[in-house]
């Protein structure tokens, strides 16, 4: 109890004291915590735009709050949030540079554009075996007929294409496949008996009409299959003696023969694309299955139990999804059928068909559509730099402005040059011009519509335009070229709405 309080080593004299602690050499400071975590977290906490996000930044770092307060002095992780919120400036970096999701090739879209028109020369090649009287309109014969069968066939082959698309976007090109075996042949009949239910045309006219409805399924399968490239290469023979019958005068044999071989290949190139074998196999189990059915037998109680395993399989496009898709192009179909014979149609000279106006209006179908990827593309780029919902509104009337503008101007250029090239075509004056230009404002607005899903409201708008155009002239309401451009221009007003209300939300480019 008496000895010393001292602890002293083993051996120590009894003399040695301890060392007394000295003061450490003069050196830096040590960092402020606070300084240190700012910088470290700085990219989080500049782009914050709230302290929470920061507070979820520090608690996903495993920061606690007993931590917290040790280390930093601050209560808890909210806090210390606002504190690093409120010293750390606002700095809100450009997103990376991501691939535009809508960058097509220019040649591909004009390639198709081209392809859309080139069965067009197919009609010099057959003009000479179309011969007869003129119809009771002064149009040459066998017009009505093979209008009446295309314009079959243009709506039946935009409901099976949406339906065929469908499928593909679905990832099941197999039932794409199945869609259009069974959806171009059915096309094709339908087309031709549209053509032999306009009587009083040439003989010809009606084998010419079938083999169009025969083109236009085969067209379709091979354009919604991606294979352009072969069917311009199948459209080459008929192209090529089209071009030459415009200098030489082709015998019937070799009209028909070019023809023949062009359609042939058409035909025979589709074919090839479609699963014909597992099509029959699916037609022979569904026959079989309607042959051996009997009511209140084994199919019902098989049927219930597969009702709940099928819910999760890929379902298939309704009908009433493909419907509206038809019906637009019923709507453009006939609003471009009435720009190039409105005024034959009511009453006027047979020279009034002005027939470059519709070629335009097809070739155009190809910068159409690589506008309307251009527009995709630069609504998607006004979404990632717009700060607020009217900077985006504002971006994407301005991208919705230069779009349209550019396909007017390429629509007029061809409607210049499609006057000038053919002979005897009446001129373009400016009433003419400016319905070219409204009809072109109203297919391209209704198609950019059709590709934000809201095929309904411009399949109304193009089917009452048409309809209000079909009763004109029915009832002989108004000077044609006047009431061509009324409807037009109410038509093109009437969509631009529904795009300025429809796609000026955000929302709508998701």
């Amino acid at each position: 109890m008496s000895g010393s309080l001292w602890l002293k080593p083993p051996g120590a004299a009894a003399d040695t004291l301890l060392a007394v602690p000295r003061p450490r050499a003069e050196g830096p400071a040590a960092a402020d915590p606070m300084d240190e975590l700012a910088e470290r977290l700085h990219p989080f906490i500049a782009a914050a735009v709230h302290p929470d996000e920061i507070a979820a930044v520090l608690e996903s770092d495993g920061m606690t709050d007993e931590y917290i307060r040790l280390t930093y002095g601050r209560h808890d992780s909210f806090a210390l949030a606002e504190e690093l919120y409120t010293r750390v400036p606002r700095s809100f970096p450009e997103p990376a540079e991501t691939p535009d999701p809508w960058k097509v090739s220019l040649t591909a879209c004009l390639l198709r554009g081209v392809i859309f028109a080139l069965p067009g020369l197919a009609y010099v090649l057959g003009a000479p075996l179309l011969d007869g009287p003129p119809d009771r309109l002064g149009l040459p014969a066998g017009t009505l007929t093979l209008l009446a069968g295309a314009l079959i066939g243009w709506v039946w082959d935009q409901t099976l294409s949406h339906r065929a698309y469908s499928w593909l976007g679905l990832g099941d090109r197999a039932a794409a496949g199945r869609t259009l075996l069974a959806g171009a042949p059915a096309g094709s009949l339908l087309g031709t008996a549209a053509a032999l239910a306009v009587p009083g045309g040439p003989p010809f006219s009606y084998a010419f009409a079938a083999g169009q409805s025969l083109y236009v399924g085969a067209a379709t399968v091979l354009l919604v299959l991606g294979r352009e490239r072969v069917l311009l290469a199948a459209l080459g023979p008929m192209a090529a003696g089209a071009v030459l019958a415009l200098f030489v005068d082709l015998p019937v044999p070799v009209r028909m023969t070019l023809l023949g071989a062009s359609l042939l290949t058409a035909c025979t190139l589709a074919v090839r694309e479609l699963p014909l074998a597992e099509g029959a196999r699916a037609a022979a189990a569904r026959v079989r299955g309607w042959w051996v059915r009997r009511p209140g037998t084994g199919p019902v109680r098989w049927r219930m139990l597969r009702g709940a395993e099928e819910e999760y399989g890929p379902r298939g496009p309704r009908l009433g999804d493909s419907v509206p898709y038809g019906v637009f192009g019923l709507g453009t179909g006939l609003l471009v059928l009435y720009a190039a014979l409105g005024e034959v149609l009511a009453g006027g000279p047979a020279e009034a068909v002005a027939a470059p106006s519709a070629v335009a209006l097809t070739l155009s179908m190809g910068p159409a559509e690589w506008l309307l990827h251009r527009f995709r593309s630069g609504s998607l780029s006004g979404l990632r730099a717009a700060r607020s919902p009217r900077s985006f509104r504002r971006r994407m009337l301005s991208t919705l402005a230069r779009c349209l503008a550019v396909y007017l101007v390429v629509l007029l250029a061809l409607g210049l040059a499609g006057t000038l090239l053919w002979p005897g075509a009446p001129a373009l004056t400016g009433a003419r011009a400016l319905t070219l230009l409204l009809l072109g404002a109203v297919m391209w607005t209704g198609l950019l519509l059709q590709s934000f899903g809201a095929v309904r409201p411009a399949a109304v708008v193009c089917a009452s335009a048409a309809v209000a155009q079909s009763l004109a002239l029915l009832t002989g309401l108004g000077q044609p070229r006047l009431v061509q451009l009324a409807v037009a221009g109410a038509a093109a007003a009437a969509l631009a709405a529904l795009v300025c209300l429809l796609l000026g939300r955000a929302t709508a480019h998701r």
